[in-house]
């Protein structure tokens, strides 16, 4: 078999309906939409209409809460620090913030900071220049010798 011989399998392909093609088409004049009414005119979005009955989506209660002002972080554990750490996709002579990990491409989006949680073990001394730390990540880094900087406070552990 050569290139120029190769085809799609028979009816794997369907041509789309040209409609408003003349009255010998089948689907000229109206194309297909019947006469007259919205439904006939472009444009048209009656989604949801039922008829004059309440619709569904009206009917069903609201549920939850979505809080706009809600702030979303990078979490990281200690012990994925260290993974990385060994695998020398951070160098731990730089200090670890949000600029960093996005330029050793372990974050793909900056969004409101860097949160460390306190699972696993922190080996190395490295300095942590972060938006949010559990209580146990705290503890963890300060008995590793490490220096943890939260932004937004005046707080400095080391």
């Amino acid at each position: 078999m050569k290139l120029n011989e190769l085809s799609d399998l028979q009816g794997a392909k369907k041509n789309r309906k040209r409609v408003g093609r003349g009255i010998g088409s089948g689907k000229g004049k109206t194309a297909g939409r019947g006469v007259k009414g919205q439904k006939s005119r472009s444009g048209v979005a009656i989604k949801g209409f039922e008829g004059g009955q309440m619709p569904l989506h009206r009917r069903l209660p609201k549920r939850g809460f979505k809080n706009i002002f809600a702030k979303h972080y990078n979490i990281f554990n200690l012990d994925r620090i260290q993974y990385f750490i060994d695998n020398g996709n951070i160098d731990d002579k730089e200090v670890i913030n949000s600029e960093n990990l996005l330029k050793a491409r372990i974050i793909k989006t900056e969004k409101n900071g860097i949160k460390i949680l306190g699972t696993g073990a922190l080996k190395s001394k490295v300095v942590f220049e972060v938006s949010g730390a559990s209580q146990t990540a705290i503890k963890s880094i300060e008995k590793s010798g490490s220096k943890i900087t939260i932004i937004g406070s005046s707080e400095e552990h080391v």
